[in-house]
């Protein structure tokens, strides 16, 4: 029997060639120039393309001019720019097309949306985009800050103001109450595991802000039906920049450096007037007061410097394989003295088309590295409660030279504060961190050519990360924070964890024209994996066998199994239609309850578009859809585990130690949380498009809903455990306008703004019917053991305060410990509390102006929040004369509450309303002002042909420049409502640099 062998040289030779030589045929070149209509000038970055393929197309250069490459099949392209509006234009036989654009939308015209894209004056869902011309300027690490106050309905609010601090991200409040209300973060078609790792601050820095194009948000059922299980609380779809086919080599850089400093502080006593309290309330202990006048909160912060650095190449290689790649790198301090943030990021797009373009490649590869150097945010808290008659350095301490309060044997007093720069120390405290991360995505699309309607295509993702670090502090027992008698005190710990991602997605998508008739089909397979493992070793110093905790290689996974299709139909551009259904298996629920199947429909009519100088456009949709959730953080919820023991934790039979195992509790009944969207809306346009705009009114039904809540003793191994609870509905409308006031010569003025109002409310949380249970409390606060101030509860919003109801005299001041008896029962207890108010803002508001004048432009955005409660725990716990001594000897600051309001002990005042404020507020998030140069007249035209240089622009920006409150406390702005240990936001102050070769 003969043999048959390959030769995988030649057949790779001979498929070089073959697509070498089809990327020669049926080719046209059409060059021309984009200009303003009004001036006659160029435009920079006009987009032109095929609109039968949007993958092939250009921008132009600086002074407006292109250059595509097209198939001689196509027989039109589209001009558009952000701000103007687009026009199609028949190429004919022309091989040079000039155009000229007027003043129109400042949103692109094509939209994406979940496998695909649409036009938008298509789209039938709620769908909002924003471009790199819109986004928020400033000292800016990660892409939910580009969004803030941009879309109405969509509320971005960091944790703090660290270097690269992560944010909340909610799309029309809570869908749910104790599983994610995180939206999907979707990156060049990659769908983002939620959470993030080990060591990391922030899930979304592995993208570069300036590597981005766009961000699209889906908001309603119809537009995220197609992410089914994911797509509950909203998708945020993450278009990175790409190079063009035919254009030429391009670079880009973008630098900035900026300066940080606090802007407020927690309202404590300066050392004078500590001194004064403590003669007036405490005059039998001022012996122990200090000489020093220190003001610890000072002494924390910074300023804190920052600079940031891109470098972007783009082009295309012999016409058909545009191309970008760009390196960036980011060092920002944190105000927090010791606080670093370090990035390297890389990213390359590759997109080759093949065969007149009826295969593409679409291949991305990004990559991250960060170094965090963390600072103790205790600090944060022990710089406020700190005496501060104490010095900072103490001659005769054995305790690194810091200041301490020490028991009567010379052993720190580890109930009192500690030194607040003793925390920040590093080199007695060391807490650093590296994380590495990269995503790989390819997509392979084809249209056939024996039926050109038809496509097919096949995503392939990968995201892997690991992070590591620790805390290191040193032995001996010279620091007194990891002091330890029985030891050398100190800590060693280590830690690191790896996350995988895996992503396959095949699609079928077929588009037609029958004459007044259009069908666009698709179907699809889903198939992801995801995959964590961590480990961690903690121990003294010494290593002590007692002291130490060690886990290795503790591993889970996930799968999720999809099957999607959808239908868009039209029928004379007018009349349009959506279908979509999509089918979820997740491995987190048990056979039974495995699949999920989340229909949706939606239409549009197009009641008129015309070119008149009044009514332009109005458009009116409705949509209807229903999307799950099964996003609980454990992976085997519904299965009996069993955990073993920690090391220092075995049980010891004579002279053996023995590994014990546990079982967890769980919930074999353990469902899809299911979320019903209503949506109706209008978009319309109107003065020749230079004022449009969107109007939404939605209703969100959410049933079974997932929480964390108590079950009764003897009912499961766990006293509290993940299930279906119940029901919650969300309400709302909203409103986003964008206008063009001012448009003549060389002054133009684009001002848009968004508003929102929205309910959510609670409708069941039982199992049964029972008006007697009172709800889940949650939000626990300091003072107290295991104290909660905030509800869930029927018939209330969630996360609502549980308070007393505080009395005061007939001239408004407080009466301690006196509260209403709501009941009427002839005493004051728990039944007495009521619900009071929610940290979720009923209204929210955003703003943004861009003035250009000639070569100047000035711009600003801002947001505000009505209706959002805050609750000062701060002043609840710190705010009362009580805590000026404590029985051990030593002292503390207190909160200036305690003086206004004559406050004695911290539990009369733990619970009452009197500290549930409203925080409603307007952020300020920037103002920026920029000169764009006439390179024309820079130095001379030699010099900039010399390098190269095609555009250059400087600018200033100012970010969080001010807020506007009546919240008294440190920031009005609080993710969960609760104020207390908050990093402050900085006030920051940016110089940069944006140039063009």
């Amino acid at each position: 029997m003969g043999t048959f062998t390959i030769d995988f040289k030649l057949v790779a030779l001979l498929g070089i060639l073959l697509l070498s030589g089809s990327i020669l045929w049926g080719q046209r070149t059409i060059t021309g120039k984009v200009a303003e209509a009004e001036t006659g000038l160029g435009l920079i970055g006009a987009t032109v393309q095929d609109p039968e393929n949007p993958s092939v197309g250009t921008v132009t250069d600086f002074e407006g001019n292109y250059s595509i490459n097209i198939s001689e099949a196509t027989t039109h392209l589209r001009y558009s720019y952000v701000g103007f509006q687009s026009v199609l234009v028949e190429i004919r036989d022309q091989s040079e097309i000039n155009v000229q654009l007027s003043a129109g939308s400042v949103l692109g015209e094509v939209v994406i949306i979940g496998y695909g894209t649409v036009e938008r004056e298509d789209v039938t869902g709620s769908i909002q985009t924003i471009t790199s011309r819109e986004f928020n300027q400033g000292a800016i690490t990660s892409p939910q800050e580009l969004l803030s106050g941009k879309v109405p309905g969509v509320t971005v609010v960091t944790g703090g103001g660290g270097p690269d601090e992560g944010a909340q991200i909610r799309i029309r409040g809570l869908s749910s109450l104790d599983a994610s209300n995180d939206p999907l973060i979707v990156v060049d078609g990659i769908p983002l595991a939620s959470g993030g790792i080990s060591g990391n601050r922030n899930p979304l820095n592995i993208i570069n802000p300036n590597d981005i194009e766009s961000i699209t948000v889906l908001k309603d059922a119809s537009a995220t039906a197609i992410y089914g299980s994911r797509g509950s609380a909203g998708v945020i779809l993450i278009t990175t920049k790409r190079g063009s086919m035919g254009s030429r080599l391009q670079v880009t850089y973008d630098g900035n450096i900026s300066v940080g400093t606090a802007i407020n502080k927690v309202d404590v006593l300066s050392a004078e007037e500590f001194r004064a309290a403590m003669l007036e309330k405490e005059p039998d202990r001022i012996e122990f007061m200090g000489d020093a006048n220190v003001d610890w909160q000072d002494e924390i912060y910074r300023n804190a410097v920052g600079t940031d650095h891109t470098i972007g190449l783009s082009g295309s290689i012999r016409e058909t394989m545009p191309f970008r790649l760009s390196l960036g790198y980011t060092n920002k301090d944190g105000i927090l003295r010791t606080d670093n943030f370090q990035r390297y990021t890389a990213g390359l797009n590759f997109s080759p088309h093949f065969f007149d373009s009826r295969l593409q490649f679409n291949i991305g590869l990004r990559g991250m590295l960060n170094k965090n150097q963390f600072a103790e945010r205790g600090a944060i808290g022990a710089a406020v409660r700190y005496d501060p008659t104490q010095p900072i350095l103490d001659e005769e301490s054995q305790f690194s030279g810091y200041s301490v309060w020490t028991l009567p044997n010379g052993n720190p007093n580890l109930l009192a504060p500690f030194n607040p720069l003793s925390l920040l120390d590093r080199s007695l405290r060391q807490d650093n961190s590296e994380v590495n991360r990269y995503i790989v995505n390819a997509s392979v699309d084809y249209r056939f050519e024996f039926l050109p309607a038809l496509r097919a295509n096949l995503n392939l993702g990968y995201d892997y990360s690991k992070g590591s670090g620790g805390v290191d502090i040193l032995g001996g027992n010279i620091v007194a924070y990891s002091f330890n008698p029985n030891t050398e005190g100190g800590l060693m710990s280590t830690y690191e964890e790896v996350r995988k991602n895996e992503l396959l997605e095949f699609y079928l998508n077929f588009r037609e024209n029958y004459g007044q008739h259009t069908i666009d089909l698709m179907g699809g397979y889903s198939w992801q994996h995801f995959f964590d493992e961590n480990s961690f070793f903690r121990t003294d110093a010494a290593m002590t066998p007692s002291e130490t905790q060690q886990q290795d290689n503790i591993a889970r996974e996930l799968y999720l199994l999809s099957m999607f299709s959808r239908i868009n139909y039209s029928f004379r551009d007018r009349y349009l239609l959506t279908f979509t259904l999509r089918a979820d298996a997740t491995s987190r629920f048990a056979s039974e309850n495995r699949w999920g199947y989340f229909p949706a429909a939606a239409a549009a009519v197009k009641i008129f578009e015309t070119e008149n100088t009044w009514f332009n456009n109005l458009k009116l949709r409705a949509g209807w859809g229903i999307t799950g959730q099964q996003e609980i953080g454990g992976y085997y919820i519904y299965q009996a585990v069993y955990e073993e023991s920690l090391e220092n934790a075995r049980y010891r039979l004579g002279d053996q130690f023995y590994t014990t195992i546990r079982p967890n509790g769980y919930d074999r009944n353990i469902k899809w949380e299911e979320t019903t969207t209503t949506n109706i809306g209008i978009d319309f346009s109107i003065l020749k498009d230079r004022i449009e705009g969107s109007l939404d009114i939605y209703r969100r039904d959410t049933r079974d809903l997932l929480g964390f809540v108590d079950v009764p003793a003897g009912t499961n191994l766990t006293n509290r455990i993940f299930t279906n609870v119940g029901n919650m509905v969300s309400e709302g409308v909203e409103l986003s306008l964008v206008t063009t006031p001012v448009i003549r010569n060389r002054l133009r003025w684009d001002l848009s703004t968004n508003f929102n109002y929205n309910t959510n409310e609670i409708s069941r949380l039982t199992a049964t019917n029972d008006p007697d249970f009172p709800g889940v409390e949650v939000g626990g606060i300091a003072g107290g053991v295991g104290s909660n101030i905030q509800i869930h509860s029927v018939g209330h919003e969630p996360f609502s305060f549980f308070v007393f109801e505080q009395l005061y005299d007939e001239e408004g001041n407080l009466l301690e410990g006196q509260f209403a008896d709501r009941n009427g029962d002839g005493m004051v207890n728990d039944d007495d509390k009521y619900r009071f108010r929610s940290p979720a803002p009923r209204i929210t508001f955003g703003l943004t102006s861009n003035l250009s004048l000639g070569n100047f432009d000035f711009s600003f955005a801002g947001r505000a929040h009505f209706g959002n409660y805050v609750y000062n725990n701060v002043a609840t716990d710190m705010g009362n004369f009580n805590a000026l001594y404590h029985p051990t000897n030593y002292l503390s600051n207190i909160h200036r509450s305690a003086i206004d309001n004559n406050i004695q002990s911290q539990n009369s005042v733990l619970f009452s309303d009197h500290f549930v404020t409203d925080a409603s507020f307007f952020r300020m998030d920037h103002i920026t002002l920029a000169y764009t140069f006439n390179l024309s007249q820079l130095s001379g035209p030699g010099l900039i042909q010399t390098i190269g240089l095609n555009s250059l622009r400087l600018y200033a920006t100012v970010q969080n420049p001010f807020v506007i409150t009546d919240y008294d406390g440190l920031d009005p702005e609080i993710p969960n409502g609760i104020d207390n240990n908050f990093y402050p936001r900085p006030r920051t102050v940016l110089f940069g640099i944006s140039a063009t070769f």
